[in-house]
């Protein structure tokens, strides 16, 4: 019904332009022909352009709508900073716009549509470069930011990987408040987990919905600064690669628990967080000399070794453990191991 109306009015539209343009063309031509044939060709001319209009209305809502769709991703996308000087150079450019047309918009038949294109065509070209402006700009600011935080500071934007939004920490750690800024989840890493969540692998699947009703928790708890982002121009074989690439174009910190990614982002200079990083840094901290009581579970990689484990999942490398299998030992600590991979704690036994 809508599209019937808008072609209507495209018709109309065109019927008025034909009859404007025939009655101001027989005008100038001061032609010497009678006033019927003259009534008829502007009819005629009204009619052919009202039909023209009516059937280029289809294509015209298609192309509309296209550009009304672009429209709104790209200023979804845009951050505040960012809108605002985009619009104040459009506004620049009208300004400039009719400005220009003051001389030209009186002239008989294009001047009016000449004034349209200028003002179109320079609040798009102001419109541009505001962009371009704002987003250089952002991105100094941001690094402002980023130069004056400490080493342990995880403000601005953040990134979500595909794995630790699986993992599901994100949730409790962004609900202790202890990390600010935006959280962005890329278009791909959400298509790669719409993949994972289709997948005919069982497993795969409760990982991939386990994934998707973790993000819509966030979303719907942390909608102000939850959101999911389209990347445009981020080309690469694996969501890895596109996710660093999007990290350096927005100047933004990876969160993430792969340790591979971990490595690679640190060779092309992203910053990241590790979730395993920052799981281990609040575990109780064994000092060598420290006691504690365990079960030794099974032996160990090396002769005579026993493993045993905390509540955490800490492991326990009890140095000639072998012995003591399913037996709950006093042990004392000599040293421990940290990495992303997690925490070894080694012991003997008292």
């Amino acid at each position: 019904m809508l599209n019937k109306i808008i072609k209507i009015s495209f018709s109309v539209v065109g019927g008025i332009t034909g009859f404007t343009l025939t009655n101001t063309i027989l005008s100038l031509s001061n032609a010497q022909t009678g006033l019927m044939i003259q009534i008829t060709m502007i009819i005629l001319s009204a009619i052919f352009c009202g039909v023209l209009f009516y059937l280029a209305g289809d294509k015209t809502i298609e192309l509309v709508t296209a550009v009304f769709d672009k429209t709104e991703k790209i200023v979804q996308n845009l951050s505040l900073y960012e809108l605002a000087i985009s619009s104040i150079g459009s506004i620049v450019g009208l300004i400039i716009a009719n400005l220009i047309v003051i001389p030209i918009k009186n002239i008989a038949i294009i001047g009016l549509p000449l004034a349209l294109f200028a003002n179109v065509f320079f609040a798009c070209i102001f419109f541009s470069i505001g962009l371009v402006v704002g987003k250089r700009n952002d991105s100094i600011i941001d690094s402002s930011k980023f130069a004056k935080n400490t080493a342990g500071s995880f403000s601005g934007k953040k990134l979500l990987d595909t794995c630790t939004i699986i993992d599901g920490r994100i949730l409790d750690i962004v609900r202790t408040g202890c990390i600010d800024g935006n959280l962005i989840v890329p278009d791909f890493v959400l298509e790669e987990l719409r993949l994972i969540a289709d997948s005919s692998d069982s497993l795969k699947r409760a990982k991939g919905k386990r994934g998707l009703d973790i993000l819509n928790i966030l979303q719907k708890e942390f909608a102000d600064i939850v959101s999911v982002k389209e990347f445009e121009g981020i080309e690469g074989n694996q969501v890895d690669d596109k996710l660093l690439k999007a990290a350096k174009k927005i100047n933004s910190t990876v969160i993430t628990i792969d340790m591979n990614l971990n490595k690679v982002a640190s060779v092309h200079g992203v910053k990241v967080l590790n979730i395993n990083d920052l799981s281990n840094a609040v575990k109780p901290v064994a000092l060598p000399g420290d006691e504690m009581k365990i079960q030794v579970v099974k032996d160990g990689k090396e002769p005579g070794q026993g493993l045993g484990y905390l509540e955490d999942g800490t492991m326990i490398v009890v140095e000639n453990g072998k012995n003591y299998i399913g037996q709950s030992i006093s042990v004392t600590v000599t040293s421990h191991l940290q990495t992303s991979a997690g925490r070894m704690i080694f012991a003997k036994p008292n």
